[in-house]
């Protein structure tokens, strides 16, 4: 290699992690030109004591440390302009309604309005919340979730493909809820209001991950987005609650009774556009404010290792059969679902090159445990089909129950060779990521073939 081609190389490899830097909201222009200052020195040190140049640009970026650590601390020593970027996350210097910190909440704006406005829509046909219910809960997803999505692909500025490709899925949703002739009390009717708006989710995270549709790590960080939103979301809910409680109670004390105002306006269109302003929030604030996800993971890890164990004792010891009615798969079928996020969002959290330790083996005991709970409810399941016929509840409870066997004993058997030694932390990573489309699949499947096939039952 010439020395041309090395310096070119060189040249390529700050640039790539110019542009990295750039999208920490942390950083200013100044602080990462900052930063890239010193990183070139350090690359000049070392390139001069004898290291190539792709070998000085690794051994100088290890020395400054992760780059979360380094905006995080530029955070702290800046801590007069943190409030700005709670608000604005544009740069300081950026001024007017230009800039894309504003342009972004603007977009925001334009989009929560939109969900509620969509959410009160029906009722010019006369479908009202009172008395139309089972619509209300088959399409709520699509009164939010297009308009979250047309957000994040906004955002991501997506090409005409993605776009089509979400209008597609989109109104394939809208099919799903509403062209079955569905009965009140059809089985049909609660599966579909559960499986819809999984499917419609993952049409999100295709808007998500649109600017690199193959890229693991963007799938990663798609994971991410959920539990962050989910987190932002419970706590603009619970503001909510407070904020409905004061409004009921002032105007009550002079004799008004707002219950109309609150269950027809402020509840339902508050409600959807919530799901968009968390979205925002979860894209502003991203690594302004700790994680809240990953966190949390850590924390729940050990008590849903105890609680798993304590039943599968507790299961042992009895001899008692599992109960599978419909509110016990879904509460089995969640518990499940919560280990699995358990183990993602500590994934998601974890320094690749750290070798496996004590938390690991924790994860490894808590997978296993679900993993046991998993073959017995399917087992209970299948006794029942064979006595009793298919239902189905029970056909869509069996084949979530399937998939999530297979997830939990592939990332029993990864986090096994992890831990030994055995297996690259990357393969457990690309494996639950790669997984995604298989949940999706099983939800469109739920929402769109179940009712016709069951005969609307």
């Amino acid at each position: 290699m010439t020395e041309s081609d090395g310096h070119d190389e060189l040249e390529a490899q700050f640039a790539q992690w110019r542009q990295y830097a750039e999208r920490r909201p942390e950083l200013r222009k100044a602080d990462t030109e900052e930063l890239e200052d010193h990183l070139r020195g350090s690359v000049d040190e070392l390139t001069g004591i004898g290291l190539r140049a792709d070998e000085a640009f690794l051994v100088a970026v290890k020395r400054m440390g992760g780059l979360d650590d380094l905006s995080r601390e530029f955070a702290r020593e800046h801590s007069e302009r943190l409030w700005k970027q709670l608000v604005l996350t544009g740069e300081e210097d950026g001024s007017g309604p230009d800039t894309r910190s504003r342009r972004d909440m603007l977009a925001m704006v334009v989009c929560a309005a939109g969900a509620a406005v969509s959410v009160k829509v029906p009722e010019l046909a006369g479908i009202g919340f009172d008395d139309d219910g089972g619509f209300y809960g088959r399409n709520l997803a699509l009164f939010t979730l297009p308009w979250l999505a047309g957000l994040l692909a906004w955002r991501r500025q997506a090409g005409r493909g993605v776009i089509g490709a979400l209008l597609g899925l989109f109104a394939l949703g809208a099919l799903a809820a509403n062209v079955y002739p569905l009965a009140e009390s059809s089985q049909s009717v609660v599966l579909t209001a559960i499986h819809l708006p999984i499917a419609l989710w993952f049409v999100v995270g295709l808007a998500y991950v649109s600017d690199d549709v193959r890229s693991s790590r963007r799938r990663m960080d798609f994971i991410r987005f959920t539990g962050e939103w989910f987190v932002y979301l419970a706590l603009i809910a619970a503001g909510g609650g407070v904020l409905t409680a004061f409004v009921f109670g002032t105007f009550e004390a002079i004799g008004i009774t707002p219950e109309d105002a609150i269950g027809q306006w402020l509840v339902p269109c508050g409600g959807v556009a919530a799901v968009v302003v968390a979205g925002w929030l979860v894209e502003a604030k991203q690594s302004v404010v700790e994680n809240m996800a990953p966190v949390l993971a850590r924390l729940f890890t050990p008590l849903f290792a105890v609680v798993l164990i304590a039943f599968l004792v507790a299961f042992g010891w009895t001899g008692e059969g599992i109960d599978i009615e419909r509110e016990a798969l879904i509460l089995f079928d969640l518990l499940l679902a919560v280990v699995l996020g358990l183990l993602l969002y500590s994934l998601s959290a974890r320094d690749p090159l750290a070798p496996p330790g004590v938390f690991d083996r924790l994860q490894l005991l808590l997978v296993v445990s679900a993993l046991v709970i998993d073959v017995l409810v399917l087992l209970e399941i299948t006794g029942r089909i064979t006595e009793y016929g298919t239902t189905p509840n029970k056909a869509a409870a069996l084949g979530e129950n399937v998939i999530l066997l297979a997830n939990l004993a592939w990332s029993a058997w990864l986090m096994l060779g992890f831990v030994r030694r055995r297996t690259p932390f990357a393969a457990l990573e690309r494996w639950q990521t790669g997984y995604l489309p298989v949940y999706a699949g099983w939800a469109w499947v739920v929402a769109l073939v179940f009712p016709p096939v069951f005969g609307y039952l």
